[in-house]
């Protein structure tokens, strides 16, 4: 009887395993094509899927790999202004990218007393307007929110961002669209020269 139970039990579960597995994909096909219908496609970025239905903050938060640049953005303030119309362009540095700085520099960034400092970081990411990868041209220099340029370097298939003092940045992931603009994933924090 109890061979029985457990086969019963197995083929059951088996079944149920099957009814998922085929519409799985027939879900995730669904998302995919709404997104596509709107000529922009779900991106994966921290193992979350980037909406291109929802904005700049609403999608970061769901990024593992951005958790510091989220915890910086809520430390600035920046967080209404990250969530507004826009169109805004962020080149957004991952966890492994701040990881990159001096020791305690993240922590000390954080502190009320440094919220100045860490908007100007913040904010030398963010391009006004929407600058798709194709928009990355060679060269090309970009205005940031906060004032100081960043340029554009293309090595073969690579698009580097290159900062004030120099430092490069890789972008790793490219045109995450969001419904206020777009993210390029970046490997380094870009640093304004003051």
């Amino acid at each position: 009887m109890l061979k029985l139970t457990s086969t019963r039990i197995a083929l059951l579960s088996a079944a149920a395993i099957g009814a998922l597995a085929l519409t799985a994909p027939v879900q995730a096909q669904d998302k995919m094509m709404k997104s596509e219908m709107s000529g922009q496609k779900t991106v994966m970025v921290g193992g979350a899927p980037m909406y291109p239905s929802k904005n700049i903050v609403e999608n970061a938060v769901n990024s593992k790999d951005h958790t510091t640049l989220v915890a910086a953005v809520k430390a600035a303030g920046l967080v209404d202004t990250l969530a507004s119309k826009g169109p805004f362009t962020v080149f957004a540095p991952t966890n492994a990218a701040f990881g990159k700085l001096p020791a305690g520099t993240v922590d000390n960034l954080v502190k009320p007393e440094n919220k100045a400092t860490l908007t100007k970081i913040l904010t030398y990411h963010v391009v006004p307007g929407k600058l798709n990868a194709a928009d990355l041209t060679d060269g090309k220099k970009l205005k940031t929110v906060e004032g100081e340029m960043l340029t554009v370097k293309l090595d073969g298939k690579k698009v580097w961002i290159v900062d004030a003092k120099g430092g490069t940045s890789a972008v790793t992931i490219p045109d995450v669209n969001q419904s206020n603009g777009v993210i390029h994933v970046v490997d380094t924090v870009l640093m304004p020269a003051s």
